[in-house]
């Protein structure tokens, strides 16, 4: 580097620095006369981003944006409409969503849709710690009871605490229901092994019955002989 390109490029620092203090100052003093811009203008809006004098930044957490309707922020599950049908943790591709489900015994409700629910939901959880805001778990909710939220500000000290419990059941109540569920699924397989023995007994009781006049008595298997035929082949 030449002796005169190292001076050029300081002339050029002072240069462009001064300019930026000169563009500095005149937006200070011009914010001393006006209002605040921005302090209920949405982001939608068309004229947000037309505002460039004056005093633009907010005071956080004081003021706040609106935000966007459509935009993907906290989960939220309303529980009542929720049949925990587990598609939502199913398609999570973080594994955010951690859902356990005991069966009822007869339809427990209806969603505000009119859909049965014969599902109790013990476990509902979402690790927003996890959450990457895809908004597919909205998408598939057949009752639409998980929707994302216009809640951005949730910071915490703790990461455990952005793990949101949405289950109304205590687990003293969840493990009622899994015993619960447990017995009648003990009593509906011996049901069925005392209804398949009795069955089973009655089928040998028919076979030993002989009755020649009877067209569905048992016959005696006919099995056909075949014997291949092989050529021989001239040589």
């Amino acid at each position: 580097m030449t002796t005169k390109e190292y001076f050029g490029n300081i002339a050029q620092s002072f240069s462009t620095l001064s300019t930026g203090a000169r563009l500095t100052f005149r937006h200070f003093m011009k914010s001393i006369h006006r209002k605040r811009l921005r302090n209920t203008t949405p982001a939608n809006d068309k004229n947000y981003f037309t505002d460039e004098v004056g005093i633009v930044t907010l005071q956080y957490p004081k003021e706040k944006l609106p935000v966007p309707d459509v935009g993907r922020y906290q989960l939220d599950v309303e529980i009542d409409d929720c049949i925990v049908c587990d598609k939502c943790a199913k398609i999570c591709p973080v594994n955010c969503i951690d859902i356990e489900s005991v069966k009822a015994g007869e339809q427990i409700g209806t969603t505000s849709d009119g859909t049965p629910v014969r599902l109790y939901a013990t476990k509902f959880d979402i690790d927003m710690a996890k959450c990457c805001f895809c908004g597919l778990c909205t998408t598939v909710c057949p009752t639409e009871c998980i929707t994302m939220t216009n809640e951005y500000d949730y910071s915490v000290f703790d990461i455990r605490q952005l793990n949101f419990p949405f289950s109304k059941i205590t687990n003293e109540e969840a493990m009622l229901k899994k015993a619960e569920a447990e017995e009648r699924e003990k009593k509906k397989a011996e049901k069925i092994a005392v209804e398949n023995n009795d069955f089973s007994e009655n089928t040998v009781v028919s076979k030993n019955i002989e009755t020649p006049n009877n067209p569905m008595a048992e016959k005696p298997v006919f099995k056909p002989k075949f014997k291949p035929v092989i050529k021989k082949i001239n040589e």
